[in-house]
């Protein structure tokens, strides 16, 4: 027995001296960026100006709409309380350019090919579903979506969807859309395979941001994180026991796998207690079991079908 504690304790040190060293390499990679507030430049935006900022951004102005539909944005009361909370909360993004430079560094890691965008901060009238847009050059992030839970701009809207309307969530969503550039969409319509895609997408969210809190990651409270971990086994047994896994319905995915205001056992005792998308987190479990105990490479994971990636996992969920 205190053989087997010396060979773990050797192997917990090992394994944070391999992550050290990797993590010097990454902080190592060259990588720059520039914030564009446009949210600054509309909010001081006249109609004498606006053909120069269009001129500079002209992917930001729907060649349908004319100015008259610009200037009287400018104008809008609604628009100018907008500007004005959004400089109110983002006076200085110095924090955030600082962590999106080694989300980057992180991603250039294991995507060496990924390309360095023009990096603008936009504001959306508050589009929630809109909150991070990229492209292979271009990330966009509406500021306005992310003025803090409690903000009066988002009265009316439902707990789950404002929880995620909070600083800390800026840069996480930021990694969720380079996760999900990266992996591709499941080749079939089971259960498994929905809930492998999501799990790829918090494995790859998990190496991009190593400091950032499980919970953050999976944008849960923390009692919502804990929840999860101490009810894994019972998550688990409850698809097994009622054959899920293989399953095609449709109506599997909104009730474990998207945003809500929980999952859905229909156990009235768990179900109010349960935070939305469990689905996902056991897909991520599952992936990691699966890179654990298998000598495969990070695109090896992404090329590899869903039931490849549970047959061999070895997944047991936590107790």
């Amino acid at each position: 027995m205190k053989f087997l504690k010396i060979v773990i304790v050797f192997c917990i040190i090992w394994s944070c001296k391999e992550e050290n060293e990797v993590e010097k390499q990454i902080a190592g990679i060259p990588v720059e960026i520039g914030i564009e507030r446009f949210d600054r430049i509309f909010a001081d935006a006249t109609p004498e100006n606006l053909t120069d900022i269009k001129n500079r951004y002209p992917f930001l102005f729907p060649e349908k709409e004319a100015d008259s539909v610009w200037i009287q944005k400018i104008k809008d009361t609604i628009q100018i309380e907008i500007n004005e909370e959004v400089e109110k909360k983002y006076e200085n993004f110095s924090k955030e350019k600082e962590s999106l430079e080694s989300l980057l560094q992180h991603v250039k890691y294991y995507f060496p090919e990924v390309t360095v965008p023009r990096v603008i901060t936009v504001t959306s009238n508050v589009d929630y579903q809109r909150k991070v847009i990229l492209s292979d050059d271009l990330l966009i992030i509406s500021l306005d979506t992310y003025l803090g839970e409690q903000h009066h701009f988002y009265q009316g809207m439902q707990s789950y969807l404002k929880k995620n309307f909070v600083r800390s969530q800026i840069i996480p969503d930021v990694a969720t859309m380079y996760a999900k550039q990266l992996v591709e969409l499941p080749r079939n319509r089971t259960f498994l395979a929905n809930m492998i895609y999501y799990g790829k997408e918090l494995y790859l969210k998990d190496l991009f941001l190593p400091n950032v809190l499980n919970s953050i990651k999976m944008s849960y409270t923390e009692d919502q994180y804990n929840w999860a971990e101490s009810n894994e086994e019972e998550i688990w047994r409850y698809f097994i026991d009622r054959q899920l896994l293989y399953s095609t319905d449709a109506d599997l995915s909104p009730r474990f796998l998207y945003p809500g205001p929980f999952s859905k056992f229909y156990l009235e005792e768990i179900d109010k207690e349960s935070p939305d998308r469990i689905g996902q987190y056991i897909g991520w479990k599952i992936v990691a079991s699966y890179m654990k105990n298998n000598n495969v490479s990070l695109r090896q994971l992404l090329l590899a079908d869903a039931e490849t990636i549970f047959n061999t996992s070895r997944y047991k969920p936590v107790r």
